[in-house]
């Protein structure tokens, strides 16, 4: 099995949470103004996919349109070229696609990339948005990683990118806010898809860092990264365990 380790340079440098975002001054959300302010600062950046109703792999974080824009219903309905004409709120521009994405940071600073969910379930209904990913990574010379909740993103993944690291978004899974089983809840809860998907990090629930399963991955050589810090405090108390962070709502340590 590939298992691709993660660049060093995501243990030098916070990724900055949907990109560098502040609303309040022209950035949303994974926005290409968030994505340049993080760039310009020097921090790495996470980002957010979601596919759009012609298979484009489209930076935005929620299944459906209203919380970010002025349009209601799920992402998954609009093409590519609607979504890219659609207005984020707080900002002046559309919602960008990975390729131009890609382009605006273009090896600057290093990029974690987060597939969410297409199945609905964590399941294995999976399998446009990976390939999309695929496609817009050839030739993409900067460092570069990815991850998801669902371990079958990342296990296709290993198929069609063996050479890009590989790393599982986990948390608690609190039953009360998660729209999933709790048989599912509790067999993501435990991790168990690490080593089958060939990740080489996670991405923890940032209060729930203490978790055994952390501690033991971690001490197996997992690198550990960690969603979100709020606050320079919380990043002091995170960094006991994690390797690295996401954060937002303030600026992380300044990179090393």
């Amino acid at each position: 099995m590939t298992k691709a380790a993660l660049p060093d340079s995501f243990a030098r440098v916070p990724l900055a949470h949907r990109a560098l975002h502040d609303v309040a001054d022209g950035r949303p959300e994974n926005s290409r103004a968030a994505i340049c302010a993080a760039v310009e600062a020097g921090y790495g950046i996470e980002i957010d996919l979601q596919l759009s109703s012609d298979g484009e792999a489209m930076v935005f974080h929620d299944y459906h349109l209203e919380r970010l824009t002025e349009t209601q219903g799920a992402v998954q309905l609009f093409t590519a070229a609607a979504l890219k004409e659609t207005p984020l709120r707080g900002g002046d521009e559309g919602i960008p696609d990975l390729a131009e994405v890609l382009t605006l940071i273009g090896g600057q600073v290093p990029l974690l990339i987060e597939l969410k969910d297409q199945d609905g379930a964590m399941g294995s209904n999976v399998g446009t948005l990976e390939r999309a990913i695929a496609e817009a990574l050839v030739g993409y010379v900067g460092d570069v990683a990815v991850m998801s909740f669902n371990p079958n993103s990342i296990a296709m993944m290993q198929e069609l990118c063996p050479d890009v690291p590989r790393g599982l978004a986990t948390c608690a899974y609190d039953t009360h806010e998660w729209p999933l089983s709790d048989a599912v809840c509790e067999r993501l809860r435990a991790i168990p898809d690490y080593d089958r998907v060939g990740a080489s990090f996670i991405s923890h629930e940032v209060n729930d860092l203490d978790r055994a399963r952390v501690n033991e991955l971690k001490q197996a050589g997992a690198f550990i990264c960690c969603w979100t810090v709020s606050s320079a405090e919380q990043e002091q108390q995170a960094r006991r365990m994690a390797d690295t962070i996401t954060f937002e709502s303030y600026l992380a340590a300044p990179p090393a």
